[in-house]
């Protein structure tokens, strides 16, 4: 039987069926009735195993529920650390962090990584060339910064985030916000690329492909590292439990 990862964010949920550390067809969902949508997702199968990241909480009910879908449910929030910490990682990272972090070791193993991941908030954390969490940084994302350039201000509007290209100064109200919030970003990563230029660079999240086009370091995108991290956890789980069994 395959494994369903789900990933509950802030905005939208992710979700897919994994074959050891293959991920299939990925499944989006953005709105209210979330876990509604991930008991659809059955349509009569089963799963060996569900894992769920999530900040959100989950109800008893809806836990007993998806415990009636599958053979084990592992669900990682920020209440429930436990699978955080049984990969040597500190418990104050979010479920979602931390399952990029686990991703990009297995992908890159004995290299460094930054790891950048481009959502409401824009989370930036360091791995040594050991896999060793060195720690990461948190501000503000690229959707999230134009909604506060209009929301804190009396007379500057509301932008989309621009498809293509930014000017690097702006000549108008619209152009300067967009160049300011665009260049800010891309300096922003350049800054701590320049720090640590050994290190292998990894975008994930909605705008990873965006700002990856503007950056002039070699990067690896990868949409799906969340959902790879959470499959790469349920995979040794079943593996360590296969060998206690033996």
């Amino acid at each position: 039987m395959a494994n369903l990862v789900i990933d509950i964010g802030n905005t939208a949920v992710k979700a897919a069926w994994a074959d050891g550390i293959t991920i299939g067809k990925t499944f989006r969902y953005q709105g209210e009735k979330y876990m509604d949508f991930i008991l659809e997702l059955f349509k009569g199968s089963r799963a060996e195993m569900i894992i769920i990241s999530t900040v959100r909480e989950i109800s008893e009910e809806y836990k007993s529920k998806l415990e009636e879908r599958c053979n084990n449910l592992i669900v990682m929030s920020l209440k429930e650390t436990s699978v955080v910490r049984e990969h040597n990682l500190p418990d104050y990272l979010s479920p979602d962090r931390a399952a990029s972090i686990i991703a990009s070791r297995y992908l890159f193993k004995s290299k460094p990584c930054i790891i950048v991941d481009f959502g409401n908030t824009m989370t930036v954390d360091f791995l040594d060339m050991n896999g060793k969490y060195i720690g990461g940084n948190i501000t503000t994302g690229c959707v999230t910064r134009f909604k506060a350039i209009n929301r804190y201000t009396k007379s500057l509007p509301l932008l989309p985030v621009p498809s293509g290209e930014v000017a690097e100064i702006g000549n108008s109200i619209p152009s300067s916000i967009c160049s300011g919030i665009i260049e800010g970003i891309v300096f922003e990563i350049e800054g701590y690329l320049a720090r640590k230029p050994e290190s292998i660079v990894v975008f994930t999240g909605g705008d990873a492909i965006y700002f990856a086009k503007r950056m002039k370091n070699s990067i690896f995108v990868v949409c799906n590292l969340v959902l790879m991290g959470l499959a790469l956890i349920a995979m040794n789980y079943s593996n360590a439990t296969s060998v206690k069994e033996n």
